[in-house]
């Protein structure tokens, strides 16, 4: 039998994706105030990533992942979030219900670099002059 934790993960298909970093990891607070940093149950610092999905059709969503540990990882690097789960959260803050999907991920791997197309042809470049008779 599943326990409730395994019913509010749910396992992500990475298969259609590309994901990009667009934010350096930074340490997830408990407590904006006091800047109480969170941390997992081995006593880890949970890191937050700032991730782009896009999928073929060229849609783009705005992720933010949870990790536990600090990333070897920089904006703009094509990335993975290995073993990448959304669960759903809800909670009253001041009176107000919120709700919303989260990301967690046992790490962020670097997939690759990312392709930068070639730069236009300086103006310094020889030009290619035609003799005219």
């Amino acid at each position: 039998m599943a326990s409730e934790a395994d019913v509010r993960n749910i396992p992500v298909d990475l298969s259609a994706l590309t994901f990009v970093c667009v934010s350096a990891p930074r340490p997830k607070l408990v407590n904006q105030e006091t800047g109480e940093v969170k941390t997992d149950r081995d006593g880890k610092t949970v890191f937050t990533v700032g991730l782009s999905a896009a999928d073929a059709m060229g849609r783009v969503e705005l992720v933010n992942v949870s990790v536990p540990g600090d990333q070897d990882v920089t904006i703009g690097q094509i990335v993975t979030p290995v073993g990448l789960v959304a669960f759903p959260w809800e909670q009253v803050i001041g009176g107000q219900k919120r709700w919303g999907v989260a990301y967690r991920a046992s790490r962020i791997a670097v997939a690759g670099p990312v392709a930068v197309p070639n730069a236009p042809a300086s103006s310094s470049a020889p030009s290619v002059a035609a003799d005219v008779a």
